[in-house]
């Protein structure tokens, strides 16, 4: 009976040391994701406006875009501004419009111009606000992956320790 106490307690005490390891590891990289993005945001400056925001993003009045979820509030603020700006049409729509008028239309070509940057910053954003997800996927797993590990260390320790006194 001890031997297999004491096999069972190195099986759980090496898979626990591996996910104790590996736990802190998938922490330490989902926190360094976050301060790169958020380091990324601040670089671009992006401020939500004093004025004329919709009511949903009133908590956000004046305040630096920094976080996935800041990132997420300005893309839809965007997204508004831009189907206000274009009556709602996407790029490709106004593309489209513009070269069944031969291409001349300045007004449509500047429109384009607009759609067109409007909808790279949103998914700019979107793509933040995705990698700030991602973060979270990897973070979670590392703190539930630490904990169990460091139970299975302390079950193989109690196992061996048992082992070692019955036998």
């Amino acid at each position: 009976m001890g031997g297999s106490h004491r096999r069972a307690g190195t099986l759980l005490g090496t898979v626990g040391t591996a996910l104790v390891v590996a736990g802190p590891v998938m922490l330490w990289r989902g926190r360094s994701g976050r301060k790169e993005i958020r380091r990324e945001l601040a670089a671009q400056e992006i401020t939500f406006p004093e004025r004329g925001l919709p009511a949903e993003l009133a908590t956000h009045t004046g305040r630096r875009v920094e976080t996935g979820p800041e990132a997420h509030a300005y893309a839809e603020f965007t997204k508004g501004n831009l189907a206000k700006a274009t009556g709602g049409r996407t790029y490709a729509e106004i593309t489209a419009e513009l070269h069944a008028t031969g291409g001349e239309d300045e007004k449509l070509a500047k429109l384009r111009r607009t759609a067109f940057m409007g909808q790279s910053l949103r998914a700019s954003l979107m793509s933040a606000y995705q990698a700030w997800h991602l973060t979270t996927l990897v973070m979670g797993p590392g703190a539930a992956l630490t904990g169990v590990g460091a139970a299975m260390v302390a079950t193989a320790d109690a196992l061996t320790h048992r082992s070692s006194n019955h036998s």
